[in-house]
């Protein structure tokens, strides 16, 4: 009899013994981070924050285990955090130069830059304004200083001086527009307010003015955000850079951005400092993917690692 009790005590033991290991690799593998497993923080400038949210819920939703916290920012706070070693992963829409790679380098951290889309610069106005077609020309002269009324663009108009507003002080768009125009400041009635939404809310308050956001905002009519915003403003057609006195305006459709008919486009970025296969590499595989592709062109950009098929539909 003892020796029966001393053995089931042993079984009793070694059962015990096991679970806990058991138990102990499972929580382990578990908080090991890989490409579909981990927590990782990513800071995204803001004009993509509709964009990076719905990578996030697919992402999120095809793998249980991973947790991805994005800190929408300023493109200049977004560098700062990535530089800062904040976070691992960035997406913006410009790559880093040669100064800050030499930084990250000299700490030891190769980056990883991947183009993960096309995005249109999107002129919103005021409902009211009956001046929804602006030619490029008119546009480069607003910005050069030299058009500073609606009724310099058109003599019929009611509203008086231009109202141009951004969405951020350190936003990509600020950057995008005076590199584009080849300006070193903009003029005094340039403003800047603190997110895209924002931008919006100004619009619609003011008919003078002229809004200026990334065209995710403005183009998955599904997304409730976007469905709201485009009851409230309206998106200006441009004429074509290189022909613009022609009779053709352009939408910062995806069909316009793909074939460039469209003036304002740039790219998107996703980079990395990660020194291993970690969350954030996993992640921008997935947006680089076929079901990431998907979502971006859902967004209203350009995806830009798959091919984009254009269909033209003549009217007999």
């Amino acid at each position: 009899m003892k020796t029966n009790s001393y053995i089931a005590a042993l079984l009793l033991l070694f059962s015990v013994m096991l679970m806990a290991t058991c138990k102990s690799y499972s929580e382990k593998q578990i908080s090991k981070e890989t490409a579909t497993r981990g927590n990782i923080r990513i800071a995204v400038d803001e004009s993509f924050q509709l964009l990076a949210d719905s990578e996030i819920t697919a992402f999120e939703g095809l793998y249980k285990y991973a947790n991805i916290r994005p800190l929408n920012a300023s493109e200049d706070s977004v560098l700062k955090l990535f530089l800062a070693d904040s976070v691992r992963l960035m997406i913006t829409s410009r790559k880093l130069t040669a100064n800050e790679e030499a930084y990250l380098k000299d700490n030891l951290i190769i980056s990883r830059t991947t183009l993960i889309a096309w995005d249109g610069i999107a002129f919103v106005i005021n409902k009211s304004n009956p001046d929804s077609l602006i030619r490029y020309n008119t546009l480069r002269d607003i910005f050069n200083n030299t058009t500073g009324t609606w009724k310099q663009i058109n003599p019929k108009s009611a509203l008086g001086g231009i109202k141009v507003v951004f969405d951020n002080q350190g936003s990509g768009n600020v950057r995008y527009i005076m590199k584009k125009f080849g300006i070193s400041a903009l003029p005094e009635y340039c403003y800047a307010t603190n997110s895209n939404p924002a931008v919006i809310d100004y619009i619609e308050n003011h008919p003078e003015a002229i809004g200026i956001i990334s065209v995710n905002w403005v183009s998955d009519r599904d997304d409730s955000i976007t469905h709201a915003f485009l009851s409230r403003v309206r998106v200006v057609g441009i004429s074509s850079e290189y022909f613009s006195e022609g009779d053709d305006f352009f939408t910062p459709h995806p069909a316009y951005i793909a074939d460039k008919s469209y003036p304002f486009i740039r790219e998107v970025y996703a980079i990395s400092r990660e020194t291993f296969t970690g969350l954030g590499r996993g992640f921008i595989q997935f947006v680089a993917g076929d079901q990431g592709q998907r979502i971006v062109l859902k967004s209203g950009m350009v995806p830009a690692t798959m091919p984009v098929r254009i269909v033209q539909i003549r009217k007999e």
